[in-house]
């Protein structure tokens, strides 16, 4: 349970790392040349690589590749949504809960071996 905990600590702070140097610059950089947008997001990125990377392979060690993915997915959702209301300042819509509910059915399926077993 503990590389599980670990593996979703770390995959939440790196999808807030990759979040921002996806998206933070259509709202901060704008005006500026796409290059400097580049530049800054892989920056950034960087250190969405230095959590991300261990986060897998502390999970792939207790998780299955679809599973490893399907989790990070959820987190992704869960991270973005709050970004997308809060700092991007975009309407909360519907349309995040039914994404949200597609996802509960992915992890029902890729999990569901595990929670029948166990």
């Amino acid at each position: 349970m503990r590389a599980i905990s670990l593996t979703i600590l770390l995959l939440t702070l790196s999808n807030v790392f990759m979040t921002f140097a996806w998206y933070a610059h259509l709202k901060d950089l704008g005006s500026k040349p796409w290059i400097v947008a580049a530049l800054t997001s892989w920056g950034i990125a960087f250190f969405e690589y230095l959590l991300q990377v261990p986060a897998n392979r502390i999970g792939y060690e207790v998780l299955s590749l679809g599973q490893l993915k399907i989790l990070q997915e959820v987190i992704t959702l869960s991270v973005f949504v709050p970004f997308a209301v809060l700092y991007m300042k975009e309407p909360l819509k519907l349309d995040y809960l039914w994404a949200g509910l597609c996802l509960f059915g992915a992890v029902y399926f890729m999990f569901r071996g595990e929670v029948m077993s166990g």
